[in-house]
């Protein structure tokens, strides 16, 4: 695997002089990296989880999936050390005093479980606030292995384990990006930190592959929910928050956690446009203002279309929203739909968008076509 032309950091940070900690905080500019606009697999709100680690002395391996940036506080210390907001190692020695350092294949690492099953197209190693404390390199492999294995049984022979990032060099105080281009299904990480150190955060950027058995069991389930395959494909803005919060599981719990836009002087208005789970229809929609209470959107519209040049049909025609409250409208006779496109006017914030329907018959043969691809 390669990390193409992304942009490398190398050397440590200096260390922390006052003042701002991110200052002096390396990142690849504010358009971020070529992936990071794909929802994080590995977000704790789609449950996922860090399993194990081999060792967490310093900090706790479930700091690594935390949603918000890594805090750094420079007085705080416990009675092991330094209090950092990541999972840091302990130093590992030698054999003896003649051997003093680590051998090269001797290294740290933490099974990740991902919230949701995909293929990963990128992932971040974060070292905020990791200085001169920062492994010397990384490598991570995947893993896909159905039901809800133990640790032990991750580790087990059994296991096939694939490269997506080879050990590469870190830079301290960086987000570090990695594409990764193993088109496969994965629900497990094995993330090695070389020797040892400490790491602030992962990030684990992919799309959704869900269990087709599982959605037929369900029957009727939200179409454009993240955890089942739905996606925002684009959005007219994302100044305050990104519109993949709208699919996200869960009610929004304070206003960041929905989907915002900047306030418009003039014409026109603002627009999300999802991917289905599959060729569906839809019977039930909920646009949820939650937490949205002086800056909802005004009213709401909701089209549709099946296939990516098909025809745009009216779903729901423009209808007036009421301020932090989950709304709830009925679809009769709706069409076989693969993608559908939320309407505010003229701008404000939608909490969440539910789309409650089934799969069509073919709508349930392309998924799981598309899982035995990525399974194989």
């Amino acid at each position: 695997m390669t990390t193409g032309d992304l942009p490398r950091y190398t050397g440590d940070a200096g260390p922390y002089g006052g003042g701002d900690p991110y200052a002096d905080y390396r990142t690849p500019g504010p358009a971020g990296f070529p992936f990071s606009h794909l929802p994080d697999l590995a977000d704790r709100r789609l449950g996922a989880g860090v399993l194990a680690a081999n060792d967490e002395f310093f900090a706790e391996r479930e700091n690594l999936l935390k949603p918000e940036a890594a805090h750094f506080d420079p007085e705080a210390f416990g009675h092991k050390g330094k209090i950092m907001d990541g999972w840091e190692t302990r130093r590992r020695r030698g054999t003896d005093g003649d051997h003093p350092f680590p051998a090269a294949e001797d290294h740290d690492w933490a099974l990740v479980r991902l919230g949701a099953p995909g293929v990963i197209r990128g992932i971040v190693v974060d070292t905020a606030h990791f200085r001169g404390n920062h492994p010397q390199s990384v490598s991570i492999e995947g893993a896909c292995a159905e039901g809800s294995p133990s640790p032990d049984e991750l580790l087990g022979d059994g296991v096939k384990w694939t490269p997506l990032v080879p050990r590469t060099a870190v830079a301290g105080h960086a987000a570090n990006g990695f594409a990764v281009h193993a088109e496969r299904r994965f629900t497990h990480l094995r993330l090695n930190q070389h020797p040892d150190g400490g790491i602030a955060r992962l990030r684990v950027h992919g799309e959704v592959v869900p269990e087709p058995r599982w959605l037929a069991a369900l029957g009727t389930f939200d179409l454009a929910a993240l955890e089942n395959g739905g996606q925002v494909e684009d959005a007219s803005d994302r100044f305050y928050s990104s519109p993949t919060h709208t699919i996200q599981p869960g009610r929004s719990r304070k206003m960041d956690d929905g989907w915002e836009t900047r306030r418009r002087r003039g014409g026109g208005n603002d627009w999300v446009r999802y991917r289905l789970t599959g060729q569906s229809v839809i019977r039930a929609v909920e646009i949820d203002t939650g937490c949205l209470k002086g800056n909802a959107a005004g009213w709401a519209a909701l089209s549709g279309c099946d296939g990516e040049h098909g025809d745009w049909t009216e779903l729901l025609p423009r209808t007036r929203l009421q301020p932090d409250t989950v709304h709830r409208f009925l679809l009769d006779d709706a069409p076989a739909l693969t993608h559908v496109r939320l309407d505010i006017f003229p701008d404000g914030g939608i909490a969440r968008l539910r789309l409650h329907g089934s799969l069509t018959e073919e709508g349930a043969a392309r998924l799981a076509a598309r899982h035995r691809e990525l399974s194989d």
